[in-house]
């Protein structure tokens, strides 16, 4: 499932134990776009795990305390901590092996 969210709502997703993954991204950037379009093919393909979505320019104070820099950057969280950091545009497919890793 996809689900977009913001720095009130997060804690409550964080605390799950459900594995996700976390992508942050902005609205100008032309490799979110991309990923997203990528991300979305993940979601209809695999309802094992959540995909959330944080628009860093509305989030800028949790994007700084995950110590984002690069957009996209997404985070694998296992048992409500991060596990893997993966920055950049990447096909659907490889995002997929990565989460699988964490299964």
């Amino acid at each position: 499932m996809l689900i977009h969210t913001d720095e009130r709502n997060f804690d409550k997703i964080k605390n799950s134990s459900k594995l996700f993954l976390l992508d942050f991204f902005a609205t100008w950037c032309g490799p979110c776009h991309m990923l997203g379009a990528e991300l979305e093919k993940v979601a209809k393909s695999h309802d094992d795990f959540d995909i959330v979505k944080i628009d860093t320019d509305e989030n800028m104070s949790l994007a700084r305390t995950f110590g984002v820099e690069v957009l996209p950057t997404l985070f694998i969280f296992k048992d409500g901590k991060p596990v893997k950091r993966l920055e950049g545009y990447m096909p659907a497919e490889t995002i997929i092996k990565f989460i699988e890793n964490f299964k």
